[in-house]
């Protein structure tokens, strides 16, 4: 792996960080000062991303937004808007997929290592990080930029993330500079 690291930063989206919602991240305000903290170290180099439902609901998914169907919106609703201020030339991954790796983040970040932050810490965190693994990346988890739907969630699948050295790291954002 080349170059310089790329912040990954995953789903900090209205959605997740509204404390009204079903999918309100525990600590999102805390997490989100961080995320921040950190774009703004990271500069140009980073990324990041939505989930947003898919209107055809294949397989599974359908069963999935049976369980939570006031999320059954389109791609341009508010609710999937990001919380933080970025760049009109950052780039965007949106995908219906609890993991946010594949192609369209690959092209973005090529063979650099990845640090990831956002939400949740035991679905789409846990989903990016586990999938950049299998695909032989190196990534690095930043604790306290990352929130779960509860803190015993965030903090059981930071568990199982640290399980996966080296190719996985967590850490924290002051132990990252």
């Amino acid at each position: 792996m080349t170059g310089r690291p790329w912040l990954v930063v995953i789903d900090m989206q209205v959605v997740f960080g509204d404390p009204a919602s079903r999918w309100a991240a525990e600590g999102y305000p805390a997490a989100e000062q961080a995320v921040a903290d950190l774009a703004e170290v990271f500069g140009d180099r980073v990324v990041w991303t939505r989930f947003v439902r898919d209107a055809q609901e294949e397989l599974g998914w359908s069963a999935y937004y049976d369980r939570w169907s006031e999320f059954r919106l389109p791609p341009d609703d508010p609710a999937w808007e990001l919380t933080l201020p970025i760049s009109e030339t950052a780039p965007i991954v949106s995908r219906p997929t609890f993991s946010k790796w594949g192609p369209d983040l690959e092209s973005i970040v090529g063979d650099a290592p990845l640090v990831m932050c956002g939400v949740a810490t035991e679905c789409c965190v846990l989903g990016t990080a586990y999938a950049a693994a299998d695909a032989g990346r190196r990534v690095t988890v930043v604790a306290d930029a990352c929130a779960g739907a509860t803190v015993a969630l965030h903090e059981q699948a930071l568990t199982l993330l640290d399980t996966l050295g080296p190719l996985v790291t967590v850490t924290t954002s002051d132990r990252l500079s």
